[in-house]
């Protein structure tokens, strides 16, 4: 797992975990990787704090600590930054799970009983569907309905 420190055309600085070099080039020329803060997908990697720290005096580091927006990629992100990652999360989950539409529950038993091979899924299920599932121990992870124009 690559931990790279990133920045939008915006100037907004988060963090991207990726299993590889390769995989971050992938997801970028998809336009998989955005900023969590204003959804631009124009993305560059930046310089980390420990390159930086290693690499520079003690003042050097703490002027550019302190002058930078944000200053640390650890920050919890808060108000709209939570919706843009909330949207950011679905998306890949969307982009990644085969959609099995109204058989999401008998999807659901098949996979989880070795009678079709196991994949991530999505679909839509009812209340008491969801409920007989945990029930069997399948666990499953319940979102808001995924539309196309709410990942926009």
């Amino acid at each position: 797992m690559i931990i790279y420190d990133l920045s939008c055309d915006n100037n907004h600085r988060f963090e991207g975990w990726f299993q590889s070099a390769d995989d971050f080039e992938s997801q970028q020329e998809r336009h998989m990787v955005c900023c969590p803060q204003c959804d631009s997908h124009i993305v560059r990697r930046v310089p980390s704090a420990v390159a930086i720290g290693s690499h520079h005096s003690k003042e050097a580091v703490e002027e550019s600590s302190s002058t930078s927006i944000g200053g640390s990629t650890a920050m919890m992100p808060a108000g709209t930054h939570v919706l843009a990652l909330y949207r950011q999360l679905v998306q890949a989950m969307a982009n990644n799970c085969e959609d099995v539409g109204k058989s999401f529950a008998e999807e659901a038993r098949k996979i989880h009983y070795n009678e079709a091979p196991e994949r991530p899924i999505r679909g839509d299920a009812s209340e008491e569907e969801c409920e007989a599932l945990q029930e069997e121990g399948i666990a499953i992870l319940r979102l808001s309905s995924i539309k196309e124009e709410d990942l926009n």
